[in-house]
C-alpha cells in the first residue's frame, strides 16, 4: 500500500505545482519574469491580476487588471500601469522585490525603469508585495504596515474605496491604443475645486466644471480644504468640493472603476459577474464640448448613433489624416501680414468656445470662393487603427569564443579611436561658445505643452528684436508674432548673467505649472548660444509700469490684483509636485493681462525645492531686488517660501500707497525713527501715531487712484501687508492663508 499511496501524492503534488505559477505574496528576493506569461499576483477573492501586460509590439508594462470574469493578456481591463511612458522589453525583463525591500522593474538591458525607493538594511522590516481584494497593490511587511501601494500612484482609473487627492491625479491614455500618458487629466486645483485639465501640444486649458461660471454656480465649494473624492461600491462618488453623484445602477455592490478616457470625458462602468462593461455615469453627454478634442481649426459633431466626427474649416485640410487631434492647417499662406484683404465666412450651426453669438471665420479675400462651407455630418478616419505603437527589440544570440574575441578586439580598437577624437574635438573647440546639444535635448525630452522653436524663427517673429516691451538683469522682452499668428513675448535671455542652471530652471519650472495667476510659457529656444523663452503677450504690461503712469487700475482692479498675485504665489509654494520659491516677487514680475487679471512672471531666480520639506533649503547667493528682500537674505538666515510671502507684503502697501519702497520719504513728526525711512517704516509710523483709522487710510493711499474706495478693503490690505513684513519669519502666514483672508474679505464685502 505505501508505494501507490506515494504514488498518489507526488502525482497531487506534481499536477498542482505544474497547474499554474500564480502566487498570492511576493517575497524578498524573488521576481516576476515576462517571458513567463502565468507569472502573476492574484488577489485572495482571485477578482485582481498583477503582472507583465502588452501593450505593443514586444512591448510590456508591469500593471493590474480585472481577471474575474476570466481575460486573456491581451484584453483584461487594466486598472493601473508602473511604466506606462517606458515599456519593457519582451523578453528578459522582470520585476524584483530586492532583499533591502525595494521593488524595482528591470528592463531587458538590466536597466532600472521604475522602483518605489522603500529599501531598508534592517532584517526586522522584510517586505512582501501582495494584491489586496480591491485591486491595491501594497508593500508592506510582515506587520502590515504599510510603505507603499499603488492607490497612492494611480494611472487613469479610480477604484472603488481609492481615494483622489492633490497628489493622485488621473491622467487619460493617449488614445485608445496607447497607454501612455494623454492630453486630459482629472485633479484638484489650487482652490479646491476638483477640475479637468486639458494639455495638448501647443494650449492648455480647463475644462470642467465650466471655466466661466462660479464655484457656487457649478454646485461647488472652495471652502473645503481637505480636498479628496472617493467612488464607494455602491455606486456613490463624493468630493470634498461637494460634488456628488449616484450611478444608474447605484446599489449594488459589483465591479465597478471611474476613468478619465481617452477622449477627456469622465465615466464610471459598472458590470456584474460575466457580463460586459456598462456606462453606469459620464460627465459629458456632448462630448464635442470636451476642449482639444477636434484639434485647432476643426469643428466636432456629435450624433447619439454614429459617435463623435470631427471636419476642418473652410480653407484648411487635416494636419494628420490618422489623427484628429491633431488638428487642420491652412491650404494658404499666413495671413499675419496687415496688408492681406480678408473676409468673413459665415459658418451656420457651429460655435466656437468663448464666443458668443453668430460665429464667423476669417479667410484671405483672394481666394474665397475657391472654399467650400463644410456639412456638418459624420466623418470617419481613414484608418482608425492605424497608431504608432510602442516597439522594444532586444536579442540575445549564442556565438562561438572566436567571434566574441573578434567583436571584443573591434569594441576595443573603436573605443580608442572614440577617445583619440573625443581629445581632439576638446583641444580644438574648448575655447567655442556653448552649444545646444544632447543635453538640452535630453532634459526637454519629456516636457509637454510648449514647443522648441529654432532662432531663425524667433528672428522672423520678432522682426529682427526690433520692439524691446521690457527688460531686466535676466535679458530683454521683445514683442513676437508667431506663424500661427498668435502675439507673444520673446525674453531674450543674458547668457553671460544667466546660464544654463538658470535656462534648465526657468524652462523645467513654468513649462510645467498651470495656474490662471501664472504666466503661460509656449516654449523655448536653446540653439547654440541663443537661450531665448516664448511667453504669452500681456496686453497691459506690468503691473509696475501700471503704477508709475495714470492707467485704468481703479481701486477694484488693485484689490483683484492682490487676490490673484497670493493665489497664483500659493500654488508656487504648495500645489506644485515641488514647491518653487519665486525669490524676485515685485510688481515688475506680475504682469496684467487685457482684463487687467495679474499673471505671475519671471522665474529666472527660482528655486525648486523637493516635499521633504523647506527646512533644509540652502542658496549659494543673495536673490531678489533692493525694497523687496526679506531680512533672512541680510541676515544669513535659512531660505523658505516666507521670503516670497515678506515681497508680497512690500508689493501690497505699493499697491494701496502707489509709493516706491525705495523712494525717499518725509521724517514724520513725533517719530523716534532715525534711520532712513522706508515705506514699511513710513506705514507704521503712520499707524503708530494712533490716528483715526478713516484719516490713517486717507493719508497713505494713492492719491492718484480714480473713484472711491472700499475702507473695509483698504484696511485688509494694509492689515495682511503688515503681517507679511513681520521681521520673524515665524509670523508671517503662509500665501494660502495671505490668499484666504483675501478672499474672505472680498465675499464679506
Amino acid at each position: 500500500m505505501r508505494n501507490p499511496l506515494l504514488l498518489l501524492c507526488f502525482s497531487l503534488f506534481l499536477s498542482f505545482s505544474l497547474a499554474s505559477s500564480v502566487r498570492l505574496t511576493l517575497l524578498e528576493g524573488s521576481s516576476l519574469s515576462v517571458d513567463k506569461p502565468d507569472d502573476i499576483l492574484a488577489s485572495e477573492d482571485g477578482a485582481f491580476s498583477a503582472g507583465f501586460h502588452s501593450v505593443g509590439e514586444n512591448a510590456y508594462c508591469f500593471a493590474i487588471w480585472f481577471s474575474k470574469p476570466s481575460c486573456s493578456i491581451y484584453n483584461c481591463t487594466v486598472v493601473w500601469m508602473a511604466n506606462r511612458d517606458q515599456p519593457v522589453n519582451g523578453r528578459s525583463s522582470k520585476l524584483s522585490l530586492r532583499k533591502n525591500g525595494d521593488l524595482v522593474l528591470i528592463d531587458a538591458d538590466r536597466a532600472v525603469v521604475w522602483a518605489t525607493s522603500t529599501g531598508s538594511s534592517s532584517q526586522s522590516s522584510m517586505k512582501l508585495l501582495q494584491l489586496l481584494d480591491t485591486g491595491n497593490l501594497v508593500l508592506r511587511d510582515k506587520q502590515h504596515v504599510v510603505s507603499w501601494q499603488s492607490f497612492d500612484s494611480p494611472t487613469n482609473t479610480l477604484l472603488p474605496d481609492q481615494k483622489l487627492t492633490p497628489d493622485t491625479p488621473l491622467v487619460s491614455y493617449r488614445s485608445k491604443n496607447n497607454v501612455s500618458s494623454g492630453y486630459y487629466r482629472l485633479y484638484f486645483d489650487n482652490d479646491n475645486l476638483l477640475r479637468l485639465l486639458f494639455i495638448g501640444p501647443k494650449i492648455r486649458s480647463v475644462y470642467w466644471p465650466d471655466p466661466w461660471l462660479k464655484s457656487w454656480d457649478a454646485g461647488r465649494t472652495t471652502y473645503n480644504d481637505s480636498r479628496f473624492a472617493m467612488l464607494d461600491p455602491y455606486g456613490y462618488f463624493v468630493s470634498s468640493d461637494n460634488l456628488t453623484f449616484l450611478t444608474a445602477d447605484y446599489g449594488t455592490k459589483i465591479q465597478r472603476r471611474l476613468t478619465v478616457d481617452h477622449d477627456g470625458s469622465i465615466r464610471v462602468y459598472s458590470r456584474s459577474d460575466g457580463g460586459e462593461w456598462m456606462v453606469s455615469w459620464q460627465a459629458f453627454s456632448d462630448p464635442c464640448t470636451v476642449h482639444g478634442i477636434c484639434g485647432p481649426n476643426s469643428l466636432c459633431t456629435y450624433h447619439p448613433s454614429e459617435g463623435r466626427s470631427c471636419i476642418c474649416v473652410p480653407g484648411y485640410e487635416w494636419e494628420n489624416l490618422y489623427d484628429w487631434t491633431q488638428g487642420c492647417k491652412p491650404k494658404f499662406n499666413s495671413f499675419c501680414d496687415s496688408k492681406v484683404e480678408t473676409e468673413f465666412v459665415e459658418l451656420p450651426h457651429s460655435d466656437f468656445y468663448g464666443v458668443d453669438g453668430g460665429i464667423h471665420f476669417k479667410l484671405p479675400k483672394f481666394n474665397l470662393s475657391s472654399y467650400d462651407v463644410p456639412k456638418i455630418e459624420y466623418a470617419t478616419l481613414q484608418c482608425t487603427a492605424k497608431e504608432i505603437m510602442l516597439p522594444r527589440t532586444f536579442l540575445k544570440r549564442k556565438g562561438s569564443w572566436a567571434v566574441k574575441i573578434l567583436l571584443i578586439s573591434a569594441g576595443a580598437i573603436a573605443g580608442v579611436e572614440a577617445i583619440l577624437v573625443l581629445m581632439v574635438w576638446f583641444f580644438l573647440y574648448r575655447t567655442r561658445p556653448e552649444k545646444g546639444g544632447a543635453h538640452f535635448d535630453g532634459y526637454h525630452a519629456g516636457l509637454t505643452g510648449f514647443r522648441r522653436f529654432t532662432y531663425d524663427e524667433l528672428k522672423k517673429a520678432t522682426r529682427n528684436f526690433s520692439e524691446e516691451i521690457g527688460r531686466g538683469s535676466g535679458g530683454i522682452v521683445y514683442k513676437a508674432v508667431l506663424s500661427d499668428c498668435r502675439v507673444a513675448a520673446v525674453k531674450r535671455l543674458n547668457v553671460a548673467n544667466q546660464g544654463e542652471n538658470e535656462f534648465l530652471a526657468e524652462v523645467s519650472t513654468i513649462g510645467n505649472l498651470n495656474h490662471m495667476n501664472l504666466i503661460d510659457m509656449w516654449g523655448y529656444c536653446a540653439q547654440g548660444k541663443h537661450r531665448l523663452l516664448i511667453y504669452e503677450f500681456m496686453e497691459h504690461g506690468s503691473l509696475a509700469e501700471n503704477l508709475s503712469s495714470p492707467t485704468e487700475l481703479d481701486w477694484n482692479k488693485r484689490f483683484e490684483i492682490a487676490v490673484g498675485s497670493a493665489r497664483g504665489l500659493a500654488y508656487l509654494h504648495e500645489e506644485c509636485l515641488e514647491w518653487v520659491l519665486h525669490c524676485d516677487v515685485k510688481p515688475q514680475n506680475i504682469l496684467l493681462d487685457s482684463t487687467y487679471q495679474p499673471k505671475v512672471a519671471d522665474f529666472g531666480l527660482s528655486k525648486l525645492l523637493k516635499r521633504e520639506g523647506l527646512k533644509n533649503s540652502s542658496f549659494s547667493k543673495i536673490r531678489g531686488t533692493r525694497g523687496y528682500m526679506a531680512p533672512e537674505w541680510i541676515y544669513n538666515f535659512p531660505i523658505t517660501s516666507k521670503v516670497d510671502v515678506y515681497s508680497y507684503g512690500i508689493v501690497l502697501l505699493e499697491l494701496v500707497t502707489g509709493r516706491s519702497p525705495t523712494g525717499e520719504y518725509e521724517k514724520i513728526e513725533a517719530s523716534d525713527v532715525e534711520e532712513n525711512q522706508t515705506l514699511t517704516s513710513w506705514v507704521r509710523e503712520k499707524k503708530r501715531l494712533g490716528v483715526p483709522l478713516q484719516t490713517l487710510i486717507e493719508e497713505i493711499v494713492d492719491p492718484s487712484v480714480r473713484g472711491e474706495y472700499d475702507i473695509m478693503k483698504i484696511e485688509i490690505l494694509v492689515a495682511v501687508a503688515f503681517k507679511c513684513v513681520e521681521e520673524d519669519r515665524d509670523a508671517r502666514p503662509t500665501m494660502s492663508q495671505v490668499a484666504e483672508m483675501l478672499l474672505r474679505c472680498e465675499e464679506d464685502v
